[in-house]
């Protein structure tokens, strides 16, 4: 199955994506599950399967999608985790490289990716999401794949300018993060580390491997992140970019307003944004 988050007339839902349109999860388990994390956190993607056959009632053109999961309690990036990325960065760090991104700083397919008004270095990477469907801590590598929901494509825009010895300044930038088109479901993708994964500027290839290049691999990923954190249903584990980035390019190539940037990955989905620039804009306290 491939399910995604949607607005469809101002109210909010989410539902099985088909060639012919979208099955309406939202008015059918609503009243139960009130988003596709709260379907995952209470293990119900069975009862979303036995809805997949049901004609769809939305036309897909028709929605405004969201980010897959719009408000994940954790999201972990993982840096440094494609042998070509590591050659390029000259890393030699043996354990996974992680840090955070938050909620807010996500966006969706086809909307669009702010380049931050105080960066002029902003870079693409595109990226395997994990959507974690059971809830656990201190998971054994083995048993870690049990704890997948599914897959989807991200493209994680980096503030190169303002990563130093810390990735979250660069990372965390309004509507930098792009997650979608949907979720694949695990039990689509036996071998997550089978899959070719592919990223567009403008039309240029600029990203092309393989998700059997990861270092650190996604059940690995799981062992060691459950190790000091609890992952629950909903949180989100971006697992690394391959080489290629604008950063080490000769010349440097970075995102500007206008541009297009695009993530496949096979068999799971192709993401696709445009560029624009950040607006200037001032938050008031309300009461």
């Amino acid at each position: 199955m491939k399910l995604a988050s949607f607005v469809h007339q101002g109210k909010r839902s989410y539902g099985i994506v088909h060639d012919d349109g979208v099955i309406d999860l939202g008015r059918r388990l609503g009243d139960r599950y009130a988003d596709l994390k709260s379907l995952l956190a209470a293990d119900a993607l069975h009862e979303a399967q036995q809805l997949n056959h049901e004609t769809p009632d939305l036309r897909f053109d028709d929605l405004e999608l969201l980010p897959v999961i719009d408000n994940p309690g954790k999201i972990l990036c993982v840096g440094m985790n494609y042998a070509e990325k590591r050659k390029e960065f000259d890393q030699h760090n043996p354990a996974p490289t992680l840090f955070v991104r938050f909620a807010d700083s996500q966006t969706a397919h086809n909307a669009p990716v702010l380049k931050p008004r105080h960066s002029s270095e902003f870079d693409y990477e595109g990226e395997l999401a994990v959507i974690i469907g059971q809830s656990g801590e201190d998971i054994a590598r083995e048993d870690a794949l049990k704890h997948v929901a599914g897959y989807s494509c991200y493209m994680d825009g980096s503030a190169r300018d303002w990563q130093h010895t810390w990735f979250t300044a660069g990372k965390n930038w309004r509507q930098t993060g792009a997650f979608g088109p949907w979720m694949t479901t695990a039990d689509e993708i036996p071998d997550p580390h089978r899959l070719a994964i592919r990223t567009w500027l403008n039309g240029r290839m600029v990203q092309d491997d393989n998700t059997a290049s990861m270092i650190h691999k996604v059940a690995e990923l799981i062992e060691y992140i459950s190790t000091f954190t609890c992952l629950h249903a909903g949180d989100v584990i971006i697992t690394g970019s391959p080489g290629g980035v604008g950063k080490k390019r000769n010349p440097p190539l970075f995102m500007q307003a206008g541009d297009r940037i695009e993530v496949e990955i096979e068999n799971i989905g192709h993401l696709s944004n445009v560029i624009m620039d950040a607006p200037a804009h001032v938050l008031t306290a309300t009461h």
